[in-house]
């Protein structure tokens, strides 16, 4: 019986690095065994750390400024509604997310519970395919920093810096804090995420004490709004806005009492980003009156919601959310950075990666060698766009951001089709009734999603057919190579194989 499948209240020997399922305290050295290479810390995060974590990964300012107002230029007044409604299906997806996380404790995330129910090959496939996305995501934001950067300091300060030297700085900045230990990560998160919510809150609330620029309507939440075209073609911006909530069960290992603090964290990240985004969105609407905002979107899309912290608040707030979006971005990479780390440590100790990659700091608990390894590959990146003169914001960002939201919307559905096979083949396991049906329904919503994602994603990368192609492409290729990847090393190197997905149970690979 392997650690997957053991019952909930059954007795389990200590994970890798000799602490206990759920973020107990490590255990003692058994006999006839070497003591175990430090892990990752214990009982570093609460409930609110990891919160912090994953609503910065999804940068609620950088949403706000540099999305939302492209929401409402295709989506019109029901912009808000794509948020709402991209919350609700997440929220159901969570339901049976976290279902799978009192049965399947390994560190891994989505690799980890995908190969419990659908399968080793299925799983690596998956694993690839989450490395890929999570860099993406991270490393993609690097052009927003650096070109979000350059104009701060060019139009406040009149100084000419190279987009390409903020994001470096920018990288380093990232590694530094995030080798620190995962608490210090947290710490700074929460500062951050904190002043970006609140500049946000006070123009939304200023917005509508004033009465906005034709009074407080509620055109945006319509029902028959749901049957917008538009609302069709930004449904995917609106789920693009949640990635990362999902890397909650990333922290299993450093969370205290994980069983509770994990799902707590999901479903508030969840209502919270869902509740966020509609009210603010929806504030800003009013504060450019609804007949009016779609043009104002038009005239300028970049500069929407700066012009009105500007106009609502006066000029010191247009400055402030300028040097917050900055801090956003790099909360947001900081929160992805975390994310990969575990990833590549939990592929490292399965024997997927190179054993090297295990290694954490035995000061802070942090995988500082997976972290060394995601730091040189952003450095090489955001280098090739520089070296070769891209624009920063149209392709580092779009291009690069782009097939990371495929992946995890994909990476998403195979979660629930897992949640499903997993607990057909596992009927004895205590569940609630709600599990399954919250796993399908999830499952087929977003899968309309991504062929709805897919048909309008010029709308995320503003590419052409031919770069579309090959950005979306990515994601199966990844897949199958994983797939492939497995089907070989079942035959010709069976030890790793069989450690795909955790299913070694307590074994640990020697660093």
């Amino acid at each position: 019986m392997t650690l997957i499948d053991r019952e909930p209240n059954e007795p389990v020997s200590a994970e890798p690095g000799g602490a206990q399922p759920g973020g107990g305290q490590p255990g003692g050295v058994q006999p006839g065994r070497a003591p175990a290479p430090a892990g990752l810390r214990r009982n570093a995060l609460g409930t609110g750390g990891i919160v912090f974590m994953v609503i910065s990964a999804a940068a609620p300012l950088t949403i706000i400024a540099g999305v939302a107002p492209l929401a409402i230029l295709v989506g019109g007044v029901s912009a808000p509604l794509a948020y709402t409604v991209a919350g609700i299906i997440l929220g159901i997806f969570a339901i049976a997310f976290m279902a799978l996380t009192r049965h399947v404790r390994s560190l891994g995330g989505f690799y980890t519970y995908i190969t419990a129910a659908l399968g080793k090959a299925v799983g690596l496939g998956s694993s690839l395919v989450a490395l890929v996305s999570y860099n993406a995501l991270q490393i993609g934001l690097y052009g927003l920093m650096g070109a979000q950067g350059q104009a701060l300091l060019a139009n406040e300060f009149g100084i000419d810096v190279p987009w390409w030297a903020i994001a470096f700085v920018g990288i380093a900045a990232v590694f530094l804090v995030a080798w620190r230990g995962i608490d210090v990560g947290a710490k700074v998160l929460g500062v951050l995420l904190t002043l970006e919510a609140l500049i946000l809150v006070v123009l939304a609330v200023v917005i509508l004490a004033q009465g906005g620029a034709a009074g407080i309507t509620f055109g945006s939440f319509d029902p028959a709004n749901l049957l917008n075209p538009g609302m069709f073609a930004i449904l995917g911006v609106g789920f693009a806005a949640f990635m990362g909530f999902e890397s909650t069960a990333l922290y299993r290992e450093e969370a205290r009492d994980a069983d509770r603090t994990i799902p707590r964290a999901t479903y508030i990240s969840v209502i919270f980003m869902a509740v966020f985004y509609g009210f603010i969105v929806w504030a800003l609407i009013i504060g450019l009156g609804e007949s009016d905002a779609v043009q104002a979107a038009a005239e300028n899309t970049a500069g929407l919601v700066f012009a009105e912290a500007g106009h609502y608040l006066g000029a010191w707030a247009e400055l402030v959310m300028y040097l917050l979006i900055i801090t956003s971005v790099y909360a947001s990479q900081l929160a992805f950075h975390n994310a990969i780390n575990r990833y590549t440590f939990s592929l490292a100790r399965d024997g997927v990666l190179p054993k090297a990659l295990h290694r954490t700091d035995p000061k802070t608990g942090s995988p500082v060698a997976s972290g060394v390894l995601q730091t040189v590959l952003a450095v090489v990146v955001v280098g090739i766009f520089a070296v070769l003169g891209l624009d920063p914001y149209l392709q580092l960002l779009l291009w690069v951001n782009s097939p990371g939201v495929i992946g995890i919307i994909v990476l998403q559905i195979l979660t629930c089709l897992a949640v499903v096979v997993y607990f057909v083949k596992h009927r004895h396991l205590e569940r609630r009734w709600y599990v399954l049906p919250a796993a399908i329904v999830a499952g087929l919503l977003q899968t309309g999603v991504l062929c709805i994602l897919c048909a309008s994603y010029d709308l995320l990368t503003a590419a052409g057919p031919v770069i579309n192609a090959i950005l979306i492409g990515i994601t199966p290729v990844t897949f199958a190579v994983g797939v492939v990847l497995a089907l070989v090393w079942r035959r010709t190197r069976p030890d790793v194989y069989a450690r795909i997905g955790g299913g070694s149970g307590s074994e640990e690979v020697a660093a």
